[in-house]
């Protein structure tokens, strides 16, 4: 075992691992428990900072509120679980006054109303460091659609619910933006912003369907396993890898794109491909769906797309080149690791 003690050493997940040793509880195990009825009930948790995970200068607070609902939301509908409650801790630094708070609750309260929460509860803190905003969701997951869950096989599909990589792109336009009205004073932004708006739709304001679980329900297609994509792809294919204990390919042809975004990489010297695996922030869902699902996925689900499958454990984690080459996954924590 390393004796590494700083951070950007250790990596997260390595991180995360060590300061589980020695404790009852296991690392990236989704929080849940049993009800007294007929579902489990789950619990996801979503720490944002000013500085770290969101800029001011140009996220609009109402869709910074919509966001954060939807980072947790994702993750419960990963589980196959229902919305419930929500609660909301909000850090204020003494720059932002009632009216910038009142913006983006609006933003919260939308979601929430979207998503099908049915309390929302809220409290206000005093913050020194900027804006902090800390959310939890409970959701249900019934146990009848428990039991549907089939065990994951080679073969079985690695679905994704959307584009991948655009957030990324979209997060480097408003930096780049940021930077140039910064140097010379002169905001040109809105035309560059506008031509590429789907791009930076996608970080600052990304949505989920908020019917999906209901409809996989009802088709009785039960994912056997589902993750929320927020730090890449690479990051959610080497978890489902780890979780499933199986190998997974990921083919680079299947993978979808924005439309412009081979254009956009080359003017910003991003490949796009990696900005999919290792951007992050996408919030799409991953899903693996059993293989003799596959017609009625493809017909019930179009917003998906079928990106690869899952294989024997000898394979591991693999993007997939047109021309075959299988390549190892990595995925970024505070550094590139090797497992994650």
């Amino acid at each position: 075992m390393s004796t590494a003690k700083n951070f950007s050493d250790l990596g997260r997940v390595e991180a995360i691992a060590r300061l589980y040793e020695g404790t009852p509880y296991k690392p990236f195990e989704p929080a849940w428990f049993e009800g007294g009825g007929k579902a489990y009930v789950y619990n996801c948790t979503k720490t944002l900072l000013e500085g770290i995970d969101f800029d001011l200068t140009y996220f609009p607070l109402k869709h910074l509120g919509h966001k954060s609902v939807t980072a947790v939301t994702g993750e419960l509908h990963a589980q196959m679980s229902h919305p419930k409650t929500l609660s909301v801790n909000l850090g204020i630094s003494a720059k932002l006054d009632f009216e910038h708070i009142q913006e983006l609750w609006h933003g919260i309260v939308t979601a929430a109303q979207e998503y099908g929460y049915e309390k929302v509860a809220l409290d206000l803190i005093p913050s020194k460091n900027g804006l902090c905003i800390q959310v939890a969701a409970n959701g249900e997951k019934s146990k009848l659609t428990a039991s549907r869950r089939s065990m994951a096989k080679s073969k079985d599909l690695i679905c994704i619910s959307g584009n991948v990589g655009g957030a990324f792109f979209g997060l480097q336009l408003l930096e780049k933006e940021k930077k140039n009205f910064e140097k010379n004073g002169v905001d040109e932004s809105s035309k560059i912003l506008e031509k590429h708006k789907m791009m930076v739709g996608s970080y600052l304001m990304p949505e989920l369907n908020p019917n999906i679980v209901s409809n996989l329900e009802k088709d009785n297609i039960i994912p056997s396993y589902g993750y929320l994509v927020t730090r890449g792809l690479a990051d959610a294919v080497k978890r489902l890898s780890r979780d499933s204990g199986l190998g997974a390919k990921i083919y680079t042809d299947k993978i979808p794109f924005e439309g412009n975004s081979f254009t956009l990489g080359k003017e910003l010297d991003i490949d796009p491909i990696s900005a999919a695996m290792n951007g992050g922030e996408d919030y799409k869902l991953l899903f693996v769906i059993p293989i003799l699902e596959l017609e009625k996925f493809r017909r019930d689900f179009q917003t998906f797309e079928i990106i690869g499958h899952l294989a024997q454990t000898d394979v591991g984690a693999v993007l997939v080149t047109p021309e075959g080459v299988e390549l190892p996954l990595r995925s970024q924590g505070w550094r590139e690791e090797e497992e994650l």
